[in-house]
């Protein structure tokens, strides 16, 4: 390992560059708002980001080795099969498929999955690159006033957990200690009858606590 001015270290061999490369990739799609997955051309997923693991209330790590449709249902019969014809004839395209999927709150949600297909060759068996947009319902009701009232300060705590802030971190930003933090926190999730911070920044996706879209995460008002 070398260093250059102002680049910081290089790596000796194309083997090191290749994981630095891949490990500043996996934290750039951590970070995109849109929820994405990595999958084998089979379905076993092997990459997914924090926002396709906060659908289903889980981390990114517990959702690896599955199988993508143990969470969601194809709606679009003829995905596969044309999935399966564009490896067959060394096709690179994008395919939309509409899907449904039960959400960490319980709700049916639905929406357009594009499966892109990525490989280093032609010949080679591609993977899957999926990307979820969820539809918009056509008249939502607002949800029940007390399951959504939160302070203000419960609100920055949700933000700043969206972003993957540990407890001191959020105590920092906030202003009051982390056990201050930890009792809004374990409040919420009672109130809101979910198991964990996963889950419970889902629901404040889910319920309009924080504004969908927007990163850094922030409360909606």
């Amino acid at each position: 390992m070398r260093t250059t001015e102002g680049c910081g270290p290089v790596p000796d061999s194309p083997r090191e560059a290749a994981v630095i490369w891949r490990n500043r990739a996996l934290r750039l799609l951590d970070h995109v708002p849109l929820p994405i997955a990595v999958c084998e051309f089979g379905g076993r997923i092997l990459i997914v980001n924090r926002a396709m693991a906060v659908e289903f209330g889980r981390l990114p790590g517990q959702l690896h080795n599955r199988r993508i449709l143990e969470f969601f249902t194809l709606r679009d019969t003829g995905t596969l099969e044309a999935l399966t014809e564009a490896v067959r004839l060394h096709r690179r395209s994008q395919y939309p498929a509409r899907v449904s999927w039960t959400s960490a709150d319980g709700r049916e949600r639905h929406g357009e999955m594009t499966v892109d297909l990525v490989g280093d060759t032609p010949e080679q068996t591609p993977s899957l690159l999926l990307s979820l947009r969820a539809a918009q319902p056509a008249a939502a009701a607002p949800a029940p006033g007390p399951q959504v009232e939160v302070s203000p300060v419960e609100a920055r705590i949700l933000a700043a957990a969206a972003r993957g802030d540990t407890t001191a971190q959020i105590a920092r930003e906030i202003g009051v200690t982390p056990d201050g933090v930890n009792y809004h926190l374990a409040r919420l999730t009672r109130r809101w009858r979910v198991p964990n911070r996963t889950a419970l920044v889902a629901r404040a996706y889910a319920t309009g606590v924080l504004a969908p879209g927007a990163w850094p995460p922030r409360p909606a008002r």
